[in-house]
C-alpha cells in the first residue's frame, strides 16, 4: 500500500525522475559476513532486550568475566531486572504440538522460567550450551516432553535437579519446624491440562519449610544463588506458589530476586512478606478467599556441580 501511494504521488508531480539505482555490491563484498556488534554495545542491554545471538555472546562473556558461579548467577539474574512477566509462557512447541507455546523466551518470563534461564546461562559458555542446559534443567533426565517436564516444584523440579540444588529447609527450620503433606496425581494433571495419557501412579510426600516469621532469623545462613520456593496455603492445602533466587545486597543482606507481576525485581524478604500481608488484608476486606503466605523452602546451590548427561530421547510412537 505504501509503495502504491508513493507511485501515485510521483505521477501527480508530473516530471518526477526516478533515482539512479545504487551500484550492485561486488561478489567479494557480498560474501563478507557482517561485522558482529562489539560486546560493549551488547552489555548496554538487559538480556530481555537481546537477540539470541547477542545473548549467546553475553553468556560467553560473563562466563569469563565472573568465574565465581554464585556471583555469576546473581549478575545474570540482575541483567534481567525489568523483564516483563507473563504467566504460562513456555511449552514444547515445535517439539510437541499439544500447544503452540515455544521452548524458550528471552523477552518475557514467569517465575520458573526466570530461575531456569538464570541457572542455565550461568552454567554455560555459549548459546548452544545454554539451550541444552535449559532442557536438562526443565525436564526429567533432559528428556523433552510435556509428560517429563518438571511441573510440580517440590516433587518434580526440586527432586530432578538434586545435581544442582539440595533442599536445606528442614535443617534451617530445625526439628520443630513446620511440615506439610503433598499428594500429586500427574496422570490426572496431564490428561485434564494437556490432553496427554500417561500411566503414572499417585505420589505423596512430606515437605519441610521455614515459617515466614522465622526467615529473618535464618537469613544469614542463605547463600547467593540458592533456590527459593514460596510456600502458600489455602483451604488447608500447601504448595510452592512461586520461586526465585537468593542474591546478596550491597551490605551482604539477603535479597529475593524473582519474576512476578509486572516484571523481574529484586527486593528484601521483609519487603516480599510485607507485600503479601497487604494483599491478604485487601482480600480479607473484600471478602475474597485468596492464598496466604506460609513461608519458604530454601535449596542450597551445590558446591561441586556435575551436570548429568541427558538420557536418550525416546523415538516417538506412531500411535501416541
Amino acid at each position: 500500500m505504501r509503495t502504491a501511494c508513493l507511485l501515485f504521488a510521483a505521477a501527480l508531480a508530473g516530471c518526477a525522475t526516478p533515482p539512479a539505482a545504487p551500484p550492485a555490491p561486488s561478489a567479494s563484498a557480498a560474501s563478507q559476513p557482517q561485522a558482529a556488534a562489539p560486546i560493549e554495545s551488547i552489555l548496554q542491554k538487559q538480556i530481555y532486550q537481546m537477540s539470541p545471538v547477542e545473548a549467546g555472546r553475553y553468556v560467553a562473556w560473563v562466563h569469563q568475566a565472573e568465574p565465581d558461579l554464585r556471583k555469576r548467577i546473581a549478575a545474570i539474574g540482575r541483567k534481567n531486572i525489568g523483564q516483563p512477566y507473563t504467566l504460562n509462557l513456555l511449552g514444547e512447541f515445535p517439539f510437541e504440538v499439544h500447544d503452540n507455546l515455544p521452548m524458550f523466551s528471552l523477552d518475557h518470563s514467569d517465575c520458573v522460567v526466570f530461575a531456569e534461564h538464570t541457572y542455565a546461562m550461568a552454567l554455560s559458555q555459549s548459546w548452544e550450551e545454554f539451550f541444552w542446559m535449559l532442557q536438562r534443567i526443565r525436564y526429567r533426565d533432559g528428556v523433552i516432553g510435556v509428560a517429563t517436564r518438571n511441573h510440580y516444584t517440590e516433587m518434580d523440579w526440586n527432586v530432578a535437579n538434586r545435581w544442582l540444588v539440595t533442599d536445606i529447609s528442614a535443617d534451617l527450620a530445625g526439628p520443630a519446624g513446620p511440615v506439610y503433606s503433598m499428594t500429586v496425581d500427574r496422570a490426572r494433571f496431564l490428561k485434564t491440562r494437556h490432553h496427554t495419557e500417561r500411566n503414572i501412579p499417585v505420589e505423596s510426600s512430606r515437605q519441610a519449610y521455614v515459617a515466614k516469621d522465622q526467615v529473618a532469623a535464618i537469613a544469614g545462613r542463605l547463600q547467593e544463588g540458592d533456590f527459593v520456593n514460596v510456600i502458600s496455603t489455602r483451604d488447608g492445602e500447601y504448595w510452592a506458589s512461586h520461586v526465585g533466587l537468593v542474591v546478596l545486597g550491597p551490605n551482604g543482606e539477603r535479597h529475593f530476586l524473582h519474576s512476578s507481576e509486572p516484571q523481574v525485581r529484586e527486593e528484601t524478604f521483609e519487603s516480599f512478606i510485607a507485600r503479601a500481608a497487604a494483599r491478604e488484608e485487601r482480600n480479607r476486606k473484600e471478602g475474597k478467599k485468596g492464598q496466604v503466605l506460609a513461608g519458604f523452602k530454601f535449596l542450597r546451590l551445590n558446591d561441586n556441580i556435575v551436570v548429568p548427561p541427558m538420557a536418550p530421547q525416546p523415538r516417538p510412537g506412531s500411535g501416541a
